[in-house]
């Protein structure tokens, strides 16, 4: 009786879960990275299967033969090549493309997002039914760890400067570590190639209403600095400012325009009062054969403008350039509703398809 009540019971289908793993010159961590995450995701073979696709993305290195040599040690490993180096940005694509997983799960090779991250974030976007969880080490509960300061206060000035700009409340938008719904992520039509992918893939997914959570996370420098250098695959600081930059702008371009107008309105504004104040200052000594008011205030602004005359010259430029900055302003903010509305329609239609 009771082997025909399990023959009776469901078949819970395990989820499918890839782990995607860009890599460029990553030959000194590489052998010991896989054996890490590999290692720990067979912990969880009783709720999911596994694939790890490590997507070696030109590198100068032996990178490439020592994944493949792994690929032959390390059955779920799948290696895919980039002749030459696409940056981050195609090598995530082409882990998308080719992973087959219900679920996607990026991860930086060093392993400054210790791998126990796996865990929380395909708990967090199983039970919660998002489309995409963050790992954040900005958000309350987070931690930073041995990252120098420069860095760290580079990083935390560039995510709060994209959530100004996005006007949601997530703190990283940086972040490589997340998780991703296969469905959705392998149906979003990505354009960067470099690091600003990151925060695309985020800006992309709030034009679809997509469902997105952040979790707090731990990101943890002490590897790389017991090696005594910063590996090539590290955002530079100059470039992630301009990444970071670049893509607060993309998200809202009107506010930099708007913004820029205010301030030029604030210096027109302030000109134009002390040009007020000191033809009221000279109103009273003006000596005319008129009587009317509008001769004399003429008069008055005469004797100012002969006093200071490039007080109305920049007063004029401030004020044509406020108007200028405040039209760009309103036509970038059209522009960016005809983005949005398009790009949600033909990503309505591709799903269809």
């Amino acid at each position: 009786m009771a082997s025909d009540e399990n023959i009776n019971q469901p078949v819970v289908k395990q989820p499918f879960i890839s782990i995607v793993l860009p890599a460029y010159n990553e030959a000194a961590i590489l052998s010991k990275s896989i054996a890490i995450i590999d290692e720990y995701i067979h912990k969880f073979d009783d709720q999911y299967l596994w694939e790890i696709i490590l997507v070696n993305d030109g590198s100068k290195d032996d990178t490439g033969k020592i994944a493949d040599d792994l690929a032959i040690q390390y059955p779920t490993l799948k290696v895919i090549h980039h002749i030459v180096n696409l940056n981050l940005g195609n090598a995530l694509k082409t882990g998308f493309n080719n992973a087959k997983g219900d679920y996607i799960v990026t991860l930086d090779l060093d392993l400054s997002y210790s791998v126990d991250h796996i865990e929380k974030l395909l708990n967090t976007i199983i039970h919660t039914q998002a489309d995409l969880v963050l790992a954040s080490p900005y958000m309350k509960g987070g931690k930073v760890t041995a990252v120098p300061f420069s860095r760290k206060l580079m990083s935390k000035w560039v995510n709060w400067l994209m959530s100004l700009s996005s006007q949601e409340k997530y703190h990283t938008f940086t972040c490589m570590v997340r998780a991703y719904k296969g469905d959705f992520i392998r149906s979003l039509n990505l354009k960067t190639k470099d690091y600003e992918i990151n925060s695309e893939i985020i800006y992309k997914a709030m034009i679809l209403r997509a469902r997105i959570i952040e979790i707090p996370a731990h990101l943890d420098w002490s590897f790389q600095n017991n090696a005594g250098k910063t590996r090539s695959s590290g955002i530079h600081v100059t470039k992630g400012i301009f990444s970071g930059l670049m893509a607060s702008f993309i998200m809202r371009p009107y506010i930099y325009f708007l913004g820029t107008s205010l301030i030029f309105f604030v210096i027109f504004f302030y000109l134009f009062a002390w040009i007020l104040i000191n033809i009221y200052k000279v109103y009273p000594f003006i000596v005319s054969t008129s009587h009317y008011f509008d001769d004399r205030f003429s008069l008055a602004i005469a004797r100012v403008y002969t006093d200071r005359p490039y007080a109305f010259l920049i007063a004029g430029l401030t004020l044509l350039v406020a108007l200028q900055f405040l039209s760009i302003g309103f036509l970038s903010l059209q522009n960016k509703r005809y983005f949005e509305e398009l790009f949600h329609l033909n990503s309505s239609i591709k799903a269809k398809h």
